[in-house]
């Protein structure tokens, strides 16, 4: 395959090469929408079937931290775009700075999600054998509970026994904890796979901001920066779904 400037043999023109580009991302886009659809309603048939203990599940989840991770992907969205449209209008100098403020914000929200992650280990809230939904219920200390979270906790924590109690009497804790466990195992399993797409978008913004330190895109070719902003985008949008579903449904009701 022989390559004149950014043009490849295969292609006559670069507009015919980013067409091609763009239609192969929209295609790769669309296999990941079927991958997480099949997720996303593997959730929520589970979710239906044991709302109390997905209910309970989701209430341990620390809101503050999922709500500043959705801030932080929109305010990624926003550096994605303006370095898209940065290489569109020649502002080549601009297209590193929002490349670069994409990859600090992508790797803040790493951070955060290490930091629940954390959290939920400590808690013993790892699907296994140490998993234990009543952990913080009778370990309020170790978790930092305050004397207010405590009681909501040991209510909402009994409520969810009571209605586990309904459908198979005198073994509402354990049944509850063993539907909390496939809740986080989903969550983890979701959350997961969304980080990892997440570290190969930085990996991909790392490549963009060394080829655009060249001074490589500007407005005759910016097809990597608008194919990846693609990819990044779509990224942002499963985490605008993950994070109701995994954080508010049903939140301390």
């Amino acid at each position: 395959m022989h390559r004149t400037g950014e043009l490849y043999g295969q292609f006559e023109t670069l507009e015919q090469q980013k067409e091609t580009s763009t239609l192969g991302m929209w295609i790769f886009l669309m296999t990941e929408v079927l991958f997480f659809g099949g997720l996303f309603m593997t959730y929520t048939i589970n979710r239906h079937e044991y709302s109390a203990a997905f209910g309970f599940g989701g209430n341990t989840l620390d809101l503050k931290l999922g709500g500043l991770n959705t801030v932080i992907l929109i305010m990624s969205s926003l550096t994605m775009a303006m370095s898209v449209w940065a290489a569109q209008v020649g502002k080549k100098k601009q297209v590193t700075a929002f490349l670069i403020a994409t990859l600090i914000l992508g790797t803040a929200f790493l951070g955060v999600k290490a930091v629940e992650y954390k959290q939920k280990y400590d808690h013993h809230l790892i699907p296994g054998r140490s998993f234990d939904i009543s952990f913080c219920a009778k370990n309020a200390q170790a978790c930092g509970l305050s004397e207010k979270d405590l009681a909501t906790e040991r209510e909402e924590l009994e409520r969810a026994v009571a209605v586990e109690d309904k459908n198979d009497p005198g073994n509402g804790l354990a049944n509850l904890n063993a539907h909390a466990q496939l809740y986080f195992s989903l969550y983890f399993g979701m959350t997961g796979l969304h980080a990892t797409h997440m570290i190969v978008g930085a990996g991909l913004l790392v490549w963009l901001i060394l080829e655009s330190l060249r001074q490589r895109y500007g407005p005759g070719y910016n097809t990597p920066v608008e194919v990846t902003g693609l990819y990044w985008h779509f990224v942002d949008i499963v985490w605008i779904y993950l994070f109701p579903l995994l954080y508010l449904i049903d939140r301390h009701n």
